[in-house]
């Protein structure tokens, strides 16, 4: 049996944002763990804000032996903490689509901390309805952005996003990455106009240890706009830490 791997959605996804990774990586031969984040889809509410190292507490809960990461956007980011701060659980990461935190810069923490109250004006359905198509590029055909947004408005509730951005504005990981002695692989849509691939990039020069890939005619979500591709280069990498 191959190690097992734990997969961290992003701030508006949910456990079915990886429908398209979790039967190709168990027949690759590793058990896989897709979560429902704190506060999202079927998981219980925080009684309090968790914040970014909450997360990654959370994470490592759900983690027996040391595993293979994989965090798209937010959940990139609480993959990085759970790296940084327990490191025997994790046998490599996977970043995708992700960034160093929000709070790297102030306009990028204001814009993240407002969304909260976004939500809250707009109710669930409109929110992902704005949102959610921003997510794909725009050849992404419409049954695509169908299942991004709906997943979205059946995920998303407050307090859970509140606390998750929350989380995001507070984090600047430009400091940790560096730290971070074990293989990573960064991967990035080259159509992602959310983080895009210049934070990928920044991301990767920052690791010691770190490869990045694109991939073609994919946005913010790669992972379920290019599946196969996504797959193809995630268990590649996979297979070459294992060597």
């Amino acid at each position: 049996m191959s190690a097992p791997v734990l997969l961290l959605h992003g701030i508006g996804g949910c456990a079915a944002s990886f429908d398209g990774q979790v039967e190709a990586f168990r027949a690759a031969g590793h058990p896989v763990t897709a979560w429902d984040a704190p506060g999202y889809a079927s998981s219980p509410d925080p009684a309090e804000p968790p914040g970014m190292s909450g997360y990654a507490a959370a994470a490592a809960r759900l983690i027996g032996e040391p595993a293979h990461v994989v965090g798209v956007s937010w959940g990139g980011v609480i993959a990085t903490r759970l790296a940084a701060e327990h490191p025997g659980l994790v046998r490599s990461l996977v970043l995708a689509d992700s960034t160093r935190g929000s709070g790297r810069t102030p306009r990028g923490a204001e814009g993240m901390r407002a969304r909260a109250a976004e939500l809250e004006r707009l109710g669930p359905e409109a929110f992902a309805a704005r949102r959610g198509p921003r997510l794909v590029s725009p050849e992404a055909p419409p049954e695509l952005v169908d299942r991004v947004v709906t997943a979205m408005a059946r995920s998303i509730r407050l307090p859970g996003y509140a606390y998750a951005a929350a989380s995001m504005a507070e984090t600047d990981h430009s400091d940790v990455l560096g730290s971070l002695g074990l293989p990573v692989l960064v991967v990035v849509g080259d159509r992602d106009t959310v983080t895009g691939p210049a934070e990928s990039e920044a991301i990767a020069a920052a690791l010691p240890d770190a490869r990045l890939e694109l991939v073609r005619n994919a946005g913010h979500v790669a992972n379920q706009e290019r599946p196969d591709e996504f797959n193809r280069i995630v268990l590649d990498f996979f297979a070459e830490v294992t060597r």
